[in-house]
């Protein structure tokens, strides 16, 4: 084994911790939500999900993620806390808050055309803990609708101590046009 190997193995009990495992990637293309039921709750305590260019079928469009506590029959509607900032690349500033939100609104005004998409990352916790809210962080770049090159990070807290084993996004209205998902559990 090497040093490196060795010196890891032995503080971590052997344990290969900090590691990133895909349980599932998804290709959208003309559909009103992208659903991950099968999130392996029981297995991580946190979740990575990964959107790559994500496109509506209209202009100006919010991003929005909202959980599941049945495998994804229903979606929650209330309890969702969250924040968030973008600036332009002109330079411009934009806060956005709610402390009654029906979702996570990750980001607003995604437009629509040739190269108007979205990227970005969420990271998810605690969603399998029942004693546990579930929490939100995120980082996005795109171009919006003007057409404004944008980048964007945020968080939120769904504040219901219940366990979480379905994810939804959506865009507010209209279809997600196209776009690549990747739902990750964090190992350790």
């Amino acid at each position: 084994m090497a040093p490196l190997g060795a010196a890891r193995a032995l503080i971590t009990g052997g344990a290969d911790l900090g590691k990133l495992e895909l349980i599932k990637t998804q290709t959208a293309s003309s559909v009103s939500t992208l659903t991950f039921t099968s999130i392996k709750e029981s297995t991580y305590n946190v979740h990575l999900l990964t959107i790559a260019r994500m496109k509506s079928d209209a202009d100006n469009k919010a991003v929005e993620i909202a959980v599941s506590n049945d495998s994804g029959s229903s979606y929650e509607s209330s309890n969702y806390d969250w924040a968030w900032r973008y600036q332009k690349s002109n330079g411009t500033m934009t806060e956005k808050n709610n402390t009654s939100g029906g979702d996570f609104t990750i980001v607003q005004n995604v437009g629509n055309s040739t190269d108007e998409v979205l990227n970005g990352y969420v990271y998810l916790y605690n969603l399998g803990d029942s004693s546990a809210y579930s929490y939100a962080s995120w980082q996005c770049s795109g171009i919006t609708q003007d057409p404004d090159y944008i980048s964007t990070y945020g968080g939120g807290v769904y504040h219901v101590a219940e366990t979480i084993n379905a994810l939804q996004i959506k865009f507010s209205s209209d279809n997600i046009a196209s776009g690549v998902f990747s739902l990750y559990g964090l190992k350790g």
